[in-house]
């Protein structure tokens, strides 16, 4: 420790840093890299500027796009140091074309691209675990850059790898494949919000369009997404027929139903014959249909239950639309009324009762005949209109009923109930006596 505080052992390191900086730092060639570097800077900090504002102006107008605000406020955060980057990249291409040092504006580049790309990944991406992945392969590659160990790099990745028949797939292919997939998955769900947002507010476009015009174009980005990731490793996509014949012989062995519903979810959307919104009846259940899916459609009742019917079921089975072309749904009631009561006043006590009911449409006036004559009583039915089927059927029936109880007892119209009368005759005895008596 002695050793370290020795004035002659400083006083060397001091004529070495002095010696170094004077070779290596104080020459024309760093202070023109110097000089390349304050330039750029001040010429993106004055471009930034306009072009910030001229961001701004662009979020407040894609204000109603979330997506597209977020983009563009992105963009205004790494406005500077991003135009910074390209005017480096520049300054870079000229002196390598001119035949000068560079090394300073290289440390300069590597160091503003590892920020841009750490600084967009820090606003856009939410998952804290792919955020630290991302800032620690940025600062990797811009250390690698730094020290001239890049290219050596790259190829150490690219001699490691094997090969398949006539594919070669090395660890660069992957980690490139796996990059871009990434990479386009998260433009592929941008644009895709994107195109959903405006499909959801095309004015002319029924709801059964709209969801098989947004499930139509994510699956065309999947799979196009698919294909540049797989073409980007270096594979043939046609060596991917193969693959198509083989799962061509598994739908015909094992996914029939599967792809059955599949086909049938399409013919749905295309023909509308059911959409979301729409009242349907199946067997004894009835229920609003609340979305279209690839394999089911989700139907809620009244009681909350969710039912998840198969597409085929809904193309195969008889299925009752309430709402398919209209919303009008006409319901039936019978009601019994005595023989001896005034049946004229018992029918329009019954029409006045149905009047009275809110949700009882009044532009389709309800209507009151006689059915018949039963054993009991004679026999009334009711019918009437409404609207809104999924606010249920059992209720307006009910109120409409307690109505017509009360207007039936306010004026004596009696409502029977089943009763037998019996007759009793008495047996004559000399026929009875003749019939058993035996003969003689």
């Amino acid at each position: 420790m002695e050793g370290l505080f020795d004035p002659g052992l400083i006083q060397e390191w001091l004529s070495q840093a002095r010696d170094w900086i004077l070779a290596n730092v104080l020459v024309m060639g760093t202070l023109l890299e110097l000089g390349v570097i304050v330039i750029a800077a001040t010429l993106a900090w004055l471009l930034a500027r306009p072009l910030g504002n001229k961001l701004t102006q662009l979020q407040d107008r894609h204000a109603a796009y979330a997506v597209i605000k977020t983009i563009w406020h992105v963009i205004d955060e790494v406005l500077f140091p991003a135009i910074w980057l390209i005017l480096q990249w520049a300054a870079v291409a000229i002196a390598t074309a001119a035949g000068q040092r560079h090394g300073l504006l290289t440390v300069t580049s590597s160091l503003l691209a590892a920020w841009v790309v750490i600084r967009i990944a820090s606003m856009m991406v939410k998952d804290r675990f792919w955020r630290r992945s991302i800032a620690t392969i940025a600062w990797i590659i811009a250390a690698l850059n730094i020290v001239g160990l890049l290219q050596a790099t790259v190829n150490l990745l690219d001699a490691a790898g094997a090969t398949f028949g006539s594919v070669r797939i090395s660890a660069l292919a992957v980690i490139k494949g796996i990059l871009a997939l990434a990479v386009l998955l998260w433009v592929a769900t941008i644009v895709s919000n994107i195109f959903e947002r405006r499909i959801q507010t095309a004015p002319n476009l029924t709801p059964s369009v709209r969801v098989l015009l947004i499930k139509l174009f994510k699956i065309s980005l999947i799979i196009l997404v698919a294909l540049a990731a797989v073409s980007s490793v270096g594979i043939d996509i046609t060596a991917f027929a193969v693959f198509g014949g083989a799962i061509g012989v598994g739908i015909g062995f094992g996914l029939q139903r599967i792809v059955s519903n599949l086909v049938s979810g399409l013919i749905l959307l295309l023909d509308k014959s059911i959409k979301p919104g729409d009242v349907i009846a199946i067997d004894d259940d009835y229920g609003r249909v609340d979305s279209l899916g690839a394999r089911y459609v989700s139907v809620s009742t009244r009681d909350g239950i969710e039912f998840l019917i198969p597409n085929e079921d809904l193309i195969v089975n008889r299925v009752e639309n309430w709402s398919h072309s209209q919303d009008f749904y006409r319901m039936r009631m019978t009601i019994g009324v005595h023989y001896k009561s005034d049946v004229r006043k018992a029918i329009a006590l019954c029409l006045e009762a149905a009047n009275d009911t809110e949700r009882v449409l009044t532009d389709h006036p309800p209507v009151c005949q006689i059915r018949g004559f039963g054993d009991s009583s004679v026999d009334l039915e009711l019918r009437y209109w409404i609207n809104d089927p999924m606010n249920g059927r059992a209720n307006v029936n009910g109120e409409i009923l307690l109505k017509i109880w009360d207007k039936f007892h306010e004026h004596g119209i009696e409502i029977p109930y089943p009763q037998r009368d019996l007759h009793l005759r008495t047996p004559d005895v000399d026929k009875l006596d003749q019939m058993v008596k035996p003969p003689a």
